[in-house]
């Protein structure tokens, strides 16, 4: 979409509300990539974003790949966008930026995190808080921080992983906080436990998380457990459900309330943080022919919980 660009408004800060209020009332998004017929043209994300209100969502999250692109951001384009918001009453949530390998792999390193730098900061002109990326598979901790001694050339390749996405992370961290929009590390292919220790290695720079329950749950990890590890560094639920395929050796991703995610529970359990970010209702690879349907159910099934 030549031409997007967004003032630098923060439009997902929170609204004080009394107690009994914010208490009663959820934070919903649709993620519009999951939207049938979503495409990076001024008409069609119209329609979508149209859509992701009428289904009673207050925000959404775009993706900044595909149907936003950010290299092609233009201040009209920003303009335009935020008119079509504002039009709707919808806010910006997040922009989902999901680079091709992960910040463990050293190939090409360089331009995946300039790209991710340039998401943040087209984030932050959209008026979005976040960025959320799968950062790569987190290794195994290091059993000893390295001395810097002549022992550094026995480096095993699992804490070179581990010290590459450190330095990247702390990078990151470090520009979100210059320019006001922040990494999100999407959860599920590690526990919450690990990845808390790799994003807690640092004090100087801060990353948030995108807890998704659906992508944890099919990769055997418990979510109860990332909710404790994780904490106030989740500032993103992704509404996603999940099932074990005993039978097929594989989990699935499913439909919200269809799987054996007790989101109930983990509302509360997030009430406790406090958490007072926005549950993202949509997944990757919904069926077309259903996926309307499918978003409008999610975004009921939040709004009576």
């Amino acid at each position: 979409m030549v031409g997007l660009r967004f003032s630098s408004t923060f439009l997902f800060s929170p609204t004080r509300l009394p107690e009994t209020s914010r208490l009663a009332e959820l934070k919903i998004a649709v993620r519009v990539d999951s939207i049938p017929g979503a495409a990076p043209s001024a008409q069609s994300l119209k329609r979508a974003l149209a859509a992701a209100s009428a289904m009673g969502a207050s925000a959404v999250e775009l993706c900044g790949r595909q149907l936003v692109p950010i290299g092609e951001l233009s201040d009209t384009g920003v303009r335009s966008l935020r008119k079509m918001l504002e039009d709707l009453n919808l806010r910006v949530a997040a922009i989902r930026f999901q680079t091709r390998r992960g910040y463990d792999h050293l190939e090409q390193l360089d331009r995946r995190v300039e790209a991710t730098k340039l998401a943040m900061r087209a984030a932050y002109r959209l008026g979005a808080p976040l960025v959320v990326n799968q950062i790569g598979q987190v290794p195994e901790p290091p059993s000893q921080p390295e001395n810097g001694s002549e022992e550094s050339a026995d480096v095993s390749p699992e804490q070179q992983r581990w010290n590459t996405m450190q330095s990247v992370l702390e990078d990151l961290g470090r520009f979100g906080a210059k320019v006001g929009a922040f990494l999100a590390a999407e959860t599920g292919t590690e526990s919450g436990e690990r990845l808390a220790k790799l994003l807690d290695a640092s004090d100087e720079a801060y990353v948030a998380v995108a807890l998704n329950p659906g992508q944890l749950i099919i990769n055997r990890h418990d979510v109860v457990q990332a909710v404790k590890s994780l904490a106030s560094r989740i500032q993103l639920v992704c509404a996603v459900d999940g099932v074990l395929d005993l039978a097929a050796g594989r989990g699935l991703t499913v439909p919200l309330g269809q799987g054996i995610a007790d989101f109930p529970n983990l509302i509360g359990r997030l009430e406790e943080i406090p958490y007072r970010g926005p549950y993202v209702v949509g997944r990757a690879g919904m069926n077309r022919e259903t996926a309307m349907e499918e978003l409008q159910q999610g975004v009921s099934y939040l709004r009576h919980l």
